[in-house]
């Protein structure tokens, strides 16, 4: 059993009527963020890679065949249609890195019917998680205003695998470093950590416990001071890396309490011992609502080790996106739902200065003063290019992010660029609901004559 199976099962029951009614033209199918979440003014496009990973792999086996015949009770026979089903079709998508706004495709799947629709689960849950994560972290980068920042995110995080893209998509925004060992050796990225509160537990004194780990890691160390009283934890840890000779380019640890008060105390501590080169890393519940608390307050705080709430996004743990088919066979869809009407037909979306972005049909040309931001990524169910470095993707968010406007940039209260869309689209999705509107729009209920309506009384007809 593959991860062709990690799917909702309407997406299976769908494909399976495709095939019977032999509905295997090219769809069109459009992924995008209705709404940003409060308090975002921007998004970070993320999850493309392991996406395409995803598709490129996409093989329906026997052994698949049988865990989607066991999960409908049916003969295994009935789904055999869908044995060898492998994915052919193009994808066009914005690049990992790229900032984009409410309502801009990230991603468009042209392929057969079926296997387009049988691509939504993974593929909508690859990029609504990981746009949700990066994009926290690329304000955390922000609120941090040049301030190293690393990920300490994996003991909370939603899996092991939610864990290490966490770590990954820190890296993509600017962090210095993660706590997880598989993400470091895996991406070539720092791995940072220092000791846990047992481990100070653990021994009779913490001046026992500071010289232990300093005995087990010569060269550069960092100390978690705030076990029990933190000046007192200061102190102690001065006097140790004084004795050791050990101060410059170490680090104190500070984990709880005032963070910004505390670090003020640490840092003047560690001056009067002669150890102005001792940094101070925070940590403890922050984000970037509490990291631009404290770069605004002037806290003397080096390194900030961000975590849980990094790690899940807890403020906008979601994202309002959606994988809609915009085109089936050559003919333009739309979906009409209040409040989730979408657009029709496959699209481009071109950046302009100041984020002044317009969405534009696939075949209209550029408006002139922009640059696509969808590239070609897929085409026949392979890779069109190769797998984009961490590097490349992480200049690609800082050049993005260098031109995005203050106010979306700000922490709190941002506000966000708006897209707007071209007359042809406009134009189209008009004509597109009038032929829908024509469509659905039921006849006239003719009246009925007294006699038949006595007639119906009469038989009891309800």
């Amino acid at each position: 059993m593959s991860d062709v199976t990690t799917i909702d099962l309407y997406e299976v029951t769908m494909a399976m009527s495709y095939l019977r009614e032999g509905m295997t033209g090219p769809a069109t199918f459009s992924l995008f963020v209705r709404d940003l979440p409060p308090e975002r003014g921007f998004l970070v496009a993320a999850g493309l890679e392991s996406a395409l990973d995803y598709l490129g792999d996409f093989h329906v086996s026997p052994e698949d065949v049988a865990a989607f015949a066991a999960a409908l009770h049916r003969p295994q026979k009935d789904l055999e249609p869908l044995l060898g089903l492998a994915f052919t079709g193009q994808v066009r998508a914005v690049p990992e890195g790229r900032i984009v706004l409410a309502g801009e495709p990230l991603l468009e799947v042209t392929a057969p019917l079926p296997q387009a629709q049988l691509a939504e689960t993974y593929v909508l849950n690859q990029l609504s998680h990981q746009t949700a994560i990066a994009s926290k972290a690329a304000r955390c980068v922000l609120a941090a205003a040049g301030h190293p920042v690393v990920d300490f995110s994996l003991r909370r995080s939603h899996g092991p695998q939610a864990g290490f893209q966490a770590a990954r998509l820190g890296a993509m925004a600017g962090f210095a470093g993660t706590s997880n060992v598989a993400a470091a050796t895996a991406l070539g990225i720092p791995a940072v950590g220092t000791m846990a509160h047992s481990y100070v537990e653990a021994f009779a004194t913490e001046e026992e416990a500071f010289h232990a780990f300093a005995r087990c890691h010569p060269g550069l160390v960092t100390l978690l001071v705030d076990t029990y009283d933190t000046e007192e934890g200061v102190r102690v840890a001065a006097r140790v890396l004084r004795d050791l000779d050990r101060g410059p380019g170490s680090a104190i640890r500070l984990d709880s309490g005032d963070l910004g008060a505390l670090a003020a105390r640490a840092r003047s501590l560690l001056d009067d011992a002669g150890l102005p080169d001792v940094r101070i890393v925070a940590s403890g519940g922050l984000d970037e609502y509490a990291v631009d608390d404290l770069v605004r307050s002037g806290a003397p705080i080096d390194t900030y080790a961000v975590g849980t709430r990094v790690g899940v996004s807890s403020d906008a743990p979601y994202l309002d996106s959606a994988y809609k088919m915009v085109e089936y066979d050559g003919r333009p869809v739309m979906k009409l739902s209040s409040a989730k009407v979408t657009a029709p037909g496959p699209k481009q979306v071109f950046r302009r200065t100041a984020y002044a972005d317009v969405i534009r049909l696939a075949d209209e040309p550029s408006p002139g003063d922009g640059g696509p931001m969808l590239e070609p990524v897929m085409r026949g169910g392979q890779r069109t290019g190769s797998r984009p470095t961490l590097a490349e993707c992480r200049e690609r968010l800082a050049a993005d992010l260098a031109g995005l406007p203050p106010a979306a940039r700000r922490t709190r209260a941002p506000v966000a660029p708006r897209a707007t869309t071209s007359e042809r689209l406009g134009t189209l999705s008009r004509d597109v609901r009038r032929r829908i509107d024509e469509r659905t729009s039921a006849p006239p209920v003719p009246a009925r004559s007294e006699h038949a309506a006595s007639g119906l009384h009469r038989s009891g007809t309800r």
